[in-house]
């Protein structure tokens, strides 16, 4: 894959979008001008050219007041449809609040679809905060920083979560910050499972 690497972004050359990279598109455009979000997990190994399928996209959002999280959700549900619920108080009370996620898909669809939720923990906190900058084709999606969406993967440990983990370890390994890559794998108690299948 040919790509441009620094501090502020990855920069992917003349990528052919597939039908998951443009539903992504179509909903990031919904919400980026309105809300932090972050895409974490599969996802980010399927943007740098992992060959397999996913049902869903991960999202992290900021923690919005119900005010603003219907705005959003008014202008979401112009092109896609929430499966949990159709109501908007309910997805924010009974869903987001309590730390459970909501899928969007295009209407009239199930899969492929979008999965938002707030974050939980620090580490969840620090992956919004802190995401990478991907440019694609001139446009932009905010992806989870490498040096820990890696050994995310591999705590996950699945023979397709460890798949995603070798992918982009080998795609990117001179670029990472290694000082907190190896600090979440310390904190993530993976270092065995680095050892083991990224060294």
């Amino acid at each position: 894959m040919d790509f441009i690497y620094n501090k502020d972004f990855i920069e992917i050359k003349d990528k052919k979008l597939s039908k998951l990279d443009k539903l992504v598109f179509d909903f990031i455009k919904l919400i980026e001008k309105d809300i932090k979000y972050v895409i974490i997990s599969g996802y980010v190994a399927i943007l740098f050219g992992r060959n397999r399928s996913s049902e869903d996209i991960d999202i992290f959002i900021e923690k919005i007041i119900f005010k603003k999280f219907k705005t959003i959700w008014e202008k979401i549900s112009k092109y896609f449809e929430c499966i949990n619920t159709s109501d908007v108080k309910n997805a924010y009370d009974n869903y987001l609040s309590k730390g459970l996620a909501l899928r969007f898909a295009k209407k009239n669809t199930f899969i492929p679809n979008i999965e938002i939720k707030f974050p939980k923990v620090e580490l969840d906190v620090w992956t919004l905060s802190e995401c990478k900058k991907v440019i694609i084709n001139n446009k932009i999606l905010n992806i989870s920083p490498l040096e820990l969406e890696i050994p995310y993967k591999l705590f996950l440990g699945s023979e397709k979560d460890i798949e995603d983990a070798m992918h982009l370890y080998h795609l990117f390994k001179e670029y990472l910050n290694m000082k907190f890559f190896m600090e979440f794998n310390r904190k993530l108690k993976t270092h065995e499972l680095f050892n083991k299948y990224l060294k």
